[in-house]
């Protein structure tokens, strides 16, 4: 299998500048791309004269996180696809156990590695962790992240496991799968597609998984802060996208009645705490999804697989009533 390493790469040249040499370094099996969104720091410049072993993809416009991808890797003609953020800094070896992975299974469609923090290594970082999951009402969590809980990485994790989402800040994925269920769902523009992706791949029978002995180190929120109220606006606006188009219809609007309602109250809790932006941004959100109802009805697949896609009923009741603060206490 051929192996290409994606990274998509917007006003980044000093992400670029610090990271990229360590993805030469060690993803020598790989063809490497750069897909640019549109920057005006003069990325596609220094790319040019300091990484010219580098393939440059020129997207000519900023498609976001999905659009940014699916524009650039029609033009990828590798079996493997690792779509891999700027602020990402990989290790010796990286590569091997995901290609081996890939090799022994076929059923498994996407991989993800063990994710730490750039600024804290010896804990997991929150895009991913070492795995990610979901509960019944669309929250998403991981191995090592519950909410704003990180835990320290003492090796707890260090089995491979069948996951419901690898992260989009590190996603290995197959090219026929990626077009089989269509790639990335642009509409949400940044935020949960990589959720979105995998629960299609699910519903077409394939795995996910993350493969323990593969670590990268990830600073996060480098492109958009992690309080910043645009982030609120997309992780509840596409976490309800993600319900509409995914949940089985006996169970749909039940689900999306209960999300409403918790995401009401975490608008209040905003206000409470003094964070107005955050409140109005949950506000826009809802709005927005009332909006685009129809538009995003439509994407639901014709048939399902009926199955308990929850590791949880809800971990917010878990984390924020009973205080579990680790994937081991749920």
């Amino acid at each position: 299998m051929k192996i290409a390493v994606v990274i998509l790469n917007w006003n980044g040249k000093e992400l670029l500048k610090q990271f990229l040499p360590s993805v030469i370094q060690h993803s020598k099996e790989a063809k490497i791309y750069v897909a640019d969104n549109d920057s005006s720091d003069g990325s596609l410049k220094f790319l040019e004269t300091e990484f010219p072993e580098v393939t440059i993809i020129d997207n000519k416009v900023n498609a976001g996180y999905a659009g940014g991808y699916n524009l650039a890797l029609k033009n990828v003609p590798e079996d493997i696809h690792i779509l891999l953020n700027s602020d990402v800094e990989v290790t010796e070896n990286w590569l091997k156990p995901i290609a081996e992975t890939f090799s022994k299974e076929p059923e498994t469609a996407a991989i993800q590695p063990k994710i730490l923090d750039y600024k804290k290594k010896d804990h997991f970082e929150y895009a991913g962790a070492a795995g990610g999951y979901i509960d019944k009402y669309g929250y998403p969590f991981c191995r090592g992240r519950i909410f704003q809980e990180l835990e320290e990485d003492h090796g707890q994790y260090n089995e491979d496991e069948y996951i419901f989402w690898a992260s989009g800040a590190c996603l290995a994925i197959r090219k026929n799968a990626f077009a089989e269920v269509g790639g990335l769902d642009e509409d949400f523009f940044a935020h949960q597609e990589e959720i979105d992706l995998c629960w299609r791949l699910l519903n077409k029978g394939y795995k996910i998984k993350y493969v323990s002995a593969s670590r990268v180190f990830h600073v996060g929120g480098a492109t958009l802060e992690h309080l910043n109220p645009k982030k609120t606006y997309f992780n509840f606006r596409n976490g309800l996208f993600l319900l509409l188009k995914n949940v089985e219809p006996a169970k749909l609007f039940y689900i999306l009645f209960i999300r409403m309602i918790l995401d009401g109250i975490a608008a209040f809790k905003f206000i409470f705490d003094g964070k107005f932006n955050h409140f109005f941004a949950i506000l826009k959100a809802h709005a927005s999804f009332y909006r685009h109802f129809g538009r995003m009805r439509k994407k639901r697949p014709k048939e399902f697989i009926f199955r308990k896609y929850y590791l949880i009923s809800s971990v917010v009741y878990a984390h924020f009533i009973q205080k579990k603060n680790k994937f081991s206490e749920l």
